[in-house]
């Protein structure tokens, strides 16, 4: 049985002039750790609502451990965890008070599931006192993490855990949630950060509501079908301009200091043809290159392919 399953899944708003989701299917394996991969406005959240039993699709089914999340939303809330985007704890009570309240609301106790929050607790001790709303971004993530997993859920959705905190704390939040796979806990997790799709099993890529692509990080990265090179020059905002007037060039995007681009018939000579043509436009300082993409590369070109 796996251990979420979405089949055509839609969802709209404003009496249906917005369209969130779009006829979304997946399905995701016990104890895996996948990611659903977009930008802000992608559909990753309403997909966790509805998952979670807080917001009905417009049609479509999804099930959670073999659960309805209609018919069985009550067995449901009982298995599984959940940390929304935005910190919705109470911030006028302490560490403590906020973790003991969530145990009692599943009728456990902090002391009998310390096993699985342990880890995590024991970097929160030092301010078991102080108010939620007093802690840094990073520490409030790891305690509404405690308050999720508190009651053993068995099924684990965090909607963009990362967003606005220090890339030390993305990285320790991802260590814990490592550990916590090696627990058994199937865990669905999104970000709009292409960076942490690696750290996934297997990720959804979706844009618009819609999913583009699914499997592996490595699978996604090595379908890209063509070659890609990244340039740059002493005026990098001229040479955007001007490799997207190139009639050769596919595609062109800015990538930090380098813009990534795709030639559309690829004969082999592209990097010295690519370094003729910035020099014939007046560039000095160029560097051309072929090198490998990666999931924001891939992401991109399935996002103009949809868009076409």
């Amino acid at each position: 049985m796996d251990a979420v399953v979405l089949d055509g899944i839609t969802k709209t708003y404003a009496g249906g002039k917005i369209l969130a989701v779009d006829n979304v299917s997946l399905t995701v394996k016990p104890g895996e750790l996948f990611g659903l991969i977009g930008p802000d406005g992608a559909g990753k959240t309403s997909i966790f609502r509805m998952l979670t039993t807080l917001l009905l699709a417009d049609k479509g089914t999804a099930t959670v451990q073999g659960l309805d999340v209609v018919k069985d939303y009550r067995q449901i809330r009982k298995i599984l965890g959940y940390m929304p985007g935005k910190f919705s704890l109470y911030q006028d009570l302490t560490v403590h008070e906020n973790l003991t309240f969530f145990a009692t609301l599943f009728g456990t106790t902090i002391e009998e599931n310390y096993d699985i929050i342990r880890d995590i607790y024991e970097q929160l001790k030092p301010f078991s006192d102080r108010r939620a709303g007093k802690l840094s971004g990073g520490m409030k993530q790891k305690l509404a993490l405690c308050c999720a997993l508190i009651h053993k859920p068995e099924v684990l959705f965090l909607d963009e855990p990362t967003t606005g905190v220090d890339v030390v704390s993305r990285r320790e939040f991802w260590d814990i949630l490592a550990r916590l796979k090696n627990m058994g806990i199937t865990i669905l997790v999104s970000t709009p950060y292409m960076d942490e799709a690696s750290l996934c099993e297997r990720i959804a890529l979706i844009q618009a509501g819609s999913i583009m692509q699914i499997d592996t990080p490595d699978k996604i990265v090595h379908s890209y079908p063509v070659r890609l090179y990244a340039a740059k020059s002493a005026n990098i905002y001229g040479l955007l301009k001007d490799m997207r007037d190139n009639a050769a060039v596919e595609s062109c995007f800015a990538f930090g200091e380098y813009l990534h681009l795709t030639m559309k018939q690829d004969k082999g000579n592209a990097v010295a043809d690519l370094e003729a043509f910035a020099r014939q436009k007046g560039h000095t300082g160029i560097a051309v290159k072929e090198i490998s993409p990666g999931i924001e590369d891939t992401f991109i070109r399935l996002m103009n392919q949809k868009n076409q």
